[in-house]
């Protein structure tokens, strides 16, 4: 079985990344959505309950996607995955040039991984978990950006 992995914080997931997740699926056979802590990265919402949105955000895709947890290097948790690729989407060429430099340094790791990067689809290549996260906390509406799952997650209680 061919097997991608696409790592991330999904912090939160939204509809660019599920874009990917469908595109994804017509080039593997399965689908890992690793998510992963970071110390750069102070994420809003626990590990646990990013697990629990992104495979209420995936669960369309049925068993031909999967959403887990990790916290070690990206090389050895492909690895421990038995695969030997790892899917990234590209929004700008900022993007490029930190997924070029990613990519490099895990090949280094590991020579036989390989990196597939996708362009995002027009439709979605503005929406980033930034400013969906920036637009939540300001008490707008991100229906249109995440699965509704994240909606309700990141809604403020009114007082």
């Amino acid at each position: 079985m061919n097997v991608v992995i696409y790592p991330g914080s999904f912090n939160p997931i939204t509809n660019g990344h599920t874009d990917l997740v469908k595109r994804a699926l017509n080039l593997f056979d399965h689908v890992v959505l690793a998510i992963g802590t970071s110390a750069q990265k102070d994420p809003a919402i626990e590990l646990l309950d990013r697990i629990t949105l992104c495979r209420k955000a995936v669960e369309e895709f049925g068993k031909r996607v999967s959403v887990e947890g990790f916290n070690t290097l990206l090389v050895n948790y492909v690895r421990s995955k038995g695969a030997r690729f790892i899917l990234r989407g590209l929004r700008t060429m900022t993007d490029f040039d930190y997924e070029f430099q990613m990519a490099e340094m895990n090949q280094s790791l590991d020579p036989g991984i390989e990196y597939v990067f996708l362009p995002t689809s027009k439709e979605c290549s503005f929406i980033s978990s930034t400013l969906v996260r920036e637009i939540a906390s300001l008490g707008g509406d991100i229906s249109q950006f995440v699965h509704p799952a994240v909606v309700q997650a990141y809604s403020k209680p009114t007082d």
